[in-house]
C-alpha cells in the first residue's frame, strides 16, 4: 500500500479577481475550493492514476471535516488523527495576481498526537511505499522527517521526500528512494542560482552523494532533471500547454514518478510519468486526471545527458 503524510493539510480557496484594487472591496470572478497540502495532492493524483493509497496526517475542526469529505469525494481513503482544538488551515490563493497566496497557520500538534502518528507508521512494512511531503507546523519538532526515517530505517521501505532545506537535508543519511527539490530550493541549499539543466546536475549529484538514491529536480516551464540511482541522467520538458494553475504541479510530478516506478521499475518511464503528471496539472484547473496525464505522456520527450 502507498501512504502519504500531510502534517498541515488545508482547504485551498482558489480565486481570481479582475482588476484587483488595494483598499477596495473586490469580488471574485471565479472560485474553487479544494483539499490542499502536498501529501494530499500526491494522494489525489495517485488515485487518479488508479493507485490505491491512504492519506495520513492531522486534521481539526470543521475545515478538517471538509478536507476528509472532499478526499472521500475524490476517491481517496484517509486516516487522519483528529485534533481536539483548533481548525485545519485555510489557504487563500489569488491565481491571477502573480501567484499571490495567503496561507493559514494550522492547529497546534502535541507530542501525544505525534506519537499516534508514529504508531500508525510503525505498522508499515517493507512492501509499503511512503511519501512525506510539505512543510510542518511550528508546533512540531523541526527534525520530524528525520525521526520518521530513522524509525523506519530497518524496514527498507520505498520512501519519497518532498521538503525544503533542513527537513530535506536531515533525511539524506537514511537513503530515501526519491527526493524532489525544485531548482530554486536546490540553489538555496548551496547558495547558487540554477536555471538550466546543466546547472542543476552537479548540485543534484551532491545530494545523491549525501545519501539520496534518486534526485528529481523540477524546473517549472523548463521541465525537470533526474539523477537516477543507476547512473542515468535524464532531462525533459512537458508540452507547452497553457498554464492555468501551478498549485500542485510539483506534487503531481512526485505522484507520477512514483506511479511510473511502481508500474515498470524503469527510470525513463517513471520520469516521463512525472513530467506528464506535473505538466498536465499545470495546464488544468484542478489536479490532472488519468486521461490528461496519458495524453501529456505521449507528447513528452526526454534526453539522456
Amino acid at each position: 500500500m502507498v501512504y502519504t503524510v500531510t502534517f498541515n493539510p488545508s482547504v485551498d480557496y482558489i480565486v481570481s479577481v479582475n482588476d484587483f484594487e488595494l483598499g477596495m472591496t473586490n469580488r471574485t470572478a471565479s472560485e474553487l475550493m479544494l483539499p490542499g497540502g502536498k501529501g494530499i495532492n500526491v494522494s489525489i493524483v495517485l488515485g487518479n492514476l488508479g493507485i490505491a493509497n491512504i492519506a495520513l496526517g492531522f486534521m481539526a475542526g470543521f475545515t478538517g471535516d471538509e478536507i476528509v469529505r472532499m478526499l472521500e469525494q475524490a476517491g481517496v481513503q484517509s486516516d487522519f488523527i483528529k485534533l481536539e482544538h483548533g481548525i485545519s488551515r485555510i489557504n487563500l490563493k489569488l491565481k491571477n495576481i502573480d501567484g499571490t497566496e495567503i496561507n493559514g497557520q494550522g492547529p497546534d500538534i502535541g507530542q501525544q498526537q505525534i506519537d499516534q502518528l508514529m504508531g500508525k507508521l510503525d505498522q508499515l512494512n517493507t512492501d509499503d511505499v511512503l511519501v512525506l511531503a510539505g512543510s510542518i507546523p511550528s508546533s512540531m519538532p523541526d527534525d520530524i522527517y528525520q525521526q520518521i526515517l530513522k524509525r523506519l530505517s530497518d524496514k527498507n521501505m520505498t520512501i519519497a521526500v518532498d521538503a525544503t532545506k533542513d527537513l530535506l537535508l536531515n533525511v539524506l543519511e537514511y537513503h530515501p528512494f526519491l527526493i524532489k527539490p525544485n531548482h530554486h530550493e536546490l540553489g538555496e541549499i548551496f547558495g547558487v542560482t540554477l536555471s538550466e539543466w546543466s546547472d542543476v546536475i552537479p548540485y543534484a549529484k551532491k545530494l545523491q552523494e549525501r545519501g539520496a538514491k534518486n534526485v528529481l529536480v523540477s524546473m517549472g516551464g523548463k521541465g525537470a532533471v533526474l539523477i537516477a540511482e543507476n547512473g542515468q541522467i535524464i532531462a525533459g520538458e512537458s508540452s507547452k500547454g497553457v498554464v492555468k494553475n501551478t498549485v500542485g504541479a510539483g506534487d503531481s510530478m512526485v505522484a507520477g514518478f512514483m506511479a511510473g516506478w511502481m508500474q515498470k521499475r524503469d527510470y525513463e518511464h517513471a520520469f516521463r510519468m512525472g513530467l506528464a503528471s506535473g505538466g498536465a496539472s499545470a495546464c488544468s484547473e484542478n489536479l490532472a486526471t488519468r486521461q490528461e496525464i496519458e495524453t501529456e505522456y505521449e507528447k513528452t520527450a526526454v534526453h539522456y545527458l
